[in-house]
């Protein structure tokens, strides 16, 4: 596997969604009498942050830009608790968020980057997209869009140029390695659902399934994953969950559910001490030898899953201490499109163990070997945790 797409970082952890109805934060501290006890209820609070905006209409040198100020206080508000995973999001930056979590998006199925020479570089075509069955390859330069010449644009221009075409279609302008003359490709623009679950047959009938992240779209993909596995003869299974920073709560429930026995798979506690459960029913319990392999960055959805595995004692976990993030993240959509993110439960596995701060130790522990970082290609032959699954597997 590539190394881009082995070394994966940075917990974003389980997320559940919410929707909740309120108004300008400014607007709502001028039309109504702050709640007792908040920050903006102490009168020296809203006057101090009055003082700082008349300091700034008189000495700040340029010009003052009055949504990003009014951006800023919310955040700054969120960002007051001290949390690492609670935060604020502008309208645009949720949209962003939003469409990371779904797994899928309005394009053409293709990873891109600037092209050091001008234009934009195809560096990877997802399966199955509209732009491989266009034909476009890994390596192709794009450089114009409709006949509109994109060499000078970013990435992030030329994506919604593609996205809000509004004949669903686009002709893109291709050079190719080897290929003389540029010419033009035409492919529509649909939703795409990014992969999020990758899988292939390893030697001696052992399946192997890397989960890079657990999106809306993954269950599905696992699902399928799965069952072609099973059709080549499968009979031992790896799952790799290492680098994967977790995703949503109902995506690995959903995918647990397809592996575990019937109980309970995890649950949740508030502040006020309600709890939540994700249970399973047990209908398609994995009959076979099971290795699950994590490392330091395999964060809160993973550990939700690694837990599982372990306290069913349906798998042997390998690899090192998980990254140790136990805690749920709920997401609060405001009516202009902004969202808070807020810590609001923590999670315990089926036996009540709370992994925050701790993390998932692993059953067989066995950490990369450092050679393979300097490395741009890692084989499976030189994957030294895989192939200590492997042998775990093989001792079962």
């Amino acid at each position: 596997m590539a190394k881009k797409d082995f070394l994966k970082g940075a917990a974003v952890g389980v997320i559940l969604t919410a929707a909740v109805a309120l108004g300008g934060f400014t607007a709502w501290v001028r039309e109504n009498t702050p709640a007792k006890n908040t920050v903006l209820s102490d009168k020296g609070t809203r006057d101090k942050l009055e003082y700082l905006e008349t300091l700034i209409d008189a000495k700040y040198m340029d010009e003052k830009d009055e949504e990003k100020l009014e951006e800023g206080l919310y955040a700054g508000l969120i960002y007051g608790l001290g949390d690492t995973y609670s935060r604020y999001y502008t309208a645009e930056e949720y949209e962003q968020e939003s469409t990371g979590n779904a797994g899928s998006y309005v394009g053409i199925g293709v990873l891109i980057m600037q092209n050091s020479d001008g234009g934009i570089l195809v560096t990877e075509c997802y399966e199955g997209g509209p732009a491989e069955l266009a034909g476009i390859e890994d390596g192709d330069v794009i450089s114009a869009v409709d006949g509109i010449d994109i060499t000078e644009m970013t990435t992030e221009e030329v994506s919604d140029m593609i996205k809000n075409d509004e004949d669903k279609s686009v002709v893109l302008t291709v050079h190719r390695e080897d290929v003389e003359e540029p010419f033009d490709v035409t492919v529509s623009v649909s939703d795409v659902e990014l992969p999020a679950v990758f899988h292939e047959m390893l030697e001696n009938h052992i399946g192997y399934v890397r989960i890079s992240e657990f999106t809306m779209v993954a269950p599905g993909q696992f699902e399928e994953a799965l069952a072609d596995l099973k059709a080549q003869g499968m009979e031992k299974l790896v799952i790799d969950l290492r680098y994967n920073p977790g995703g949503i709560l109902t995506s690995v429930c959903d995918i647990l559910r397809q592996i575990l026995p019937e109980g309970l798979i995890v649950y949740m506690e508030d502040k006020y001490g309600n709890r939540r459960e994700e249970n399973c029913d047990g209908e398609t319990p994995l009959d076979m030898p099971l290795a699950v392999i994590v490392n330091g960055e395999s964060a809160s959805a993973s550990e939700v899953f690694a837990g599982a595995v372990q306290d069913y004692g349906i798998g042997t976990i390998v690899g090192t201490t998980t990254y140790g993030k136990g805690v749920v993240q709920s997401l609060y959509t405001l009516k202009d499109g902004s969202a808070v993110k807020l810590t609001t439960e923590k999670y315990y596995t089926p036996n009540g163990r709370s992994i925050h701060e701790v993390g998932i130790e692993p059953d067989v522990e066995v950490k990369l070997d450092t050679s393979l970082l300097n490395k741009e290609e890692i084989t499976h032959k030189d994957d030294n945790q895989l192939q200590a699954a492997v042998k775990a597997l093989e001792d079962k």
